[in-house]
């Protein structure tokens, strides 16, 4: 390979490699912030993966831990680990289905009611906030595109 095609290869692989850090920065960075845990407006802290789990179970009254799994594209394992903790909370309740002992039902409590009515308020207010700060640097159209190329992010994984 002579020096012009290396020296091509090199620039391509440069920007490129810029690219997938960023894409890696934002990965990490999100992922310690979804570890943090909050104080979504009752008092109790929680991270945003109990947090969005418990909603998933308000917002779907007698959904199972498998069903929880392939919505959230997470292991039963680690569903199991995040109900355990929702349970130990008392945020979540499990009850047998009726008609098939070995299913288990997922229900919020009452408290795990309240908590997710003031995630979704808080969301409301965090995700807007948000939005306003991008649009000091990124035109409505910039910000779609992003959310546009993260959906096919998703699905290529």
């Amino acid at each position: 390979m002579d020096n012009s095609t290396q020296h091509s290869i090199d620039h391509v692989f440069k920007q490129l490699n810029d690219r997938a850090n960023l894409v890696y920065k934002f990965a990490m960075l999100y992922s310690d912030y979804m570890a943090v845990k909050k104080d979504y407006g009752t008092g109790l802290l929680i991270n945003m993966v109990e947090m969005h789990t418990l909603t998933s179970i308000q917002e779907n009254p007698g959904i199972t831990a498998s069903q929880l799994s392939k919505m959230w594209d997470r292991t039963p394992g680690a569903i199991s680990q995040t109900l355990t903790k929702l349970q130990q909370k008392k945020l979540i309740e499990r009850k047998k289905d009726e008609g098939n002992a070995k299913t288990i039902l997922l229900y919020a409590t009452p408290e795990g009611e309240r908590l997710s009515r003031a995630h979704k308020t808080y969301d409301a207010a965090d995700v807007a906030e948000t939005m306003q700060e991008l649009m000091k640097n990124c035109t409505t159209q910039e910000i779609d595109d992003f959310f546009k190329v993260i959906s096919y992010y998703i699905q290529l994984f």
